[in-house]
C-alpha cells in the first residue's frame, strides 16, 4: 500500500492520480479537486453534483470539462447512487459523446471510451482496474456500502461477468472521511459489531482500513492497493465535504479504458 498521489494540473483543472494506476497505459483515471483555475489564476468552484446549489447547465459544463481532460468523445457513465450494494454493468459500445445513468453504487465495464464516474463528498471512491482482462470498476462506498461490502460484491461481479482474477487487480481508495473525522455516536445501532474492531477512541472508525481489508478478503493483493490517506473534512479547501458543510457540492472520481486500448476478445 502507498499513500502518495500525483497532483495534476491540466487546462485549469486540478486532479489527483494514483501512481500505480497511472502506470497502466491503456487506462485513464483522475479524482478531481473542488476548484479550477481560470486564465487569470483565480480559483472557481468545480461542483459536479446536481442539486447542490450550482445551476444545472454549469454542472453539465463542468462534467464535460472533466471528461475532456482524458480526450474527446468519452461517454460519461454515472451511477444512480443510493448507498446500496447494486453493481451496474456497462456492456454497450459507445457510439457518440453523451451521458449514461446506471442503477447501482458501483460501475463495471470492459468497453473503451466509457468513463465511469462516481460522485462523492466524504464517501469513498474505490477504483479497480484489471490490466489483464482490461476491465475497469468504480465503486461508491459510504459507511452503508462498507457494511454491505459493496467492494466485495463488485470484485465478485468482475470475476463472474468478465473472468477477472482478483489477484490481477490494481486498486485505489480515494480521498474520503478519515478515521480522524468518521465519528459515529450511534454506532451500536448503525454499524454491526463485526466492524467494531475498526473503532478508534471517541467513536471514530477507520473506513480506509475496512476497505483495504475487504479488497484483500476478495483476493486483491495488498501490494496492489493504494490508499490516498487524505481526509475530505480536514481538507475542505481541496474537496467538498458533506460533514464539513451539508450544502457542499460533489467532486468526482473517473476511470476508463482508452479508445486505443480496445476490447479483449
Amino acid at each position: 500500500m502507498e499513500g502518495s498521489m500525483d497532483w495534476i494540473q491540466k487546462r485549469g483543472l486540478n486532479y489527483l492520480q494514483f501512481p500505480m494506476l497511472s502506470n497502466l497505459p491503456v487506462f485513464f483515471h483522475g479524482i478531481f479537486l473542488r476548484q479550477t483555475t481560470d486564465r487569470l489564476g483565480m480559483s472557481e468552484d468545480f461542483n459536479l453534483g446536481m442539486g447542490c446549489g450550482t445551476p444545472e447547465d454549469q454542472v453539465w459544463f463542468n462534467r464535460q470539462l472533466m471528461l475532456d481532460a482524458f480526450g474527446k468523445d468519452h461517454v460519461g457513465i454515472y451511477a444512480r447512487q443510493i448507498h446500496g450494494t447494486q453493481v451496474g454493468i456497462w456492456d454497450s459500445t459507445p457510439t457518440s459523446a453523451g451521458v449514461i445513468h446506471l442503477d447501482g453504487d458501483a460501475l463495471v465495464t470492459q468497453q473503451a471510451s466509457g468513463a465511469l464516474v462516481i460522485l462523492t463528498a466524504d464517501c469513498q471512491s474505490v477504483i479497480a482496474i484489471d490490466p489483464v482482462k482490461r476491465v475497469t470498476a468504480n465503486i461508491h462506498s459510504g459507511w452503508r456500502g462498507s457494511v454491505g461490502n459493496i467492494i466485495g460484491r463488485t470484485i465478485e461481479t468482475m470475476a463472474a461477468e468478465f473472468a477477472c482474477r482478483p489477484q490481477d487487480l490494481v486498486c485505489g481508495i480515494g480521498p474520503s472521511l478519515g478515521p480522524c473525522c468518521a465519528e459515529f455516536i450511534n454506532y451500536r445501532q448503525e454499524i454491526p459489531q463485526s466492524f467494531w474492531g475498526y473503532r478508534y477512541p471517541g467513536d471514530y472508525f477507520d473506513f480506509w482500513q475496512i476497505s483495504v481489508d475487504q479488497l484483500a478478503a476478495a483476493g486483491v493483493r495488498k501490494q496492489n492497493i493504494s490508499v490516498a490517506g487524505i481526509c475530505t473534512k480536514c481538507n475542505q479547501h481541496l474537496f467538498f465535504s458533506y460533514r464539513g458543510n451539508s450544502k457542499a457540492g460533489r467532486f468526482a472520481a473517473v476511470v476508463g479504458l482508452r479508445k486505443d486500448g480496445g476490447k479483449v476478445v
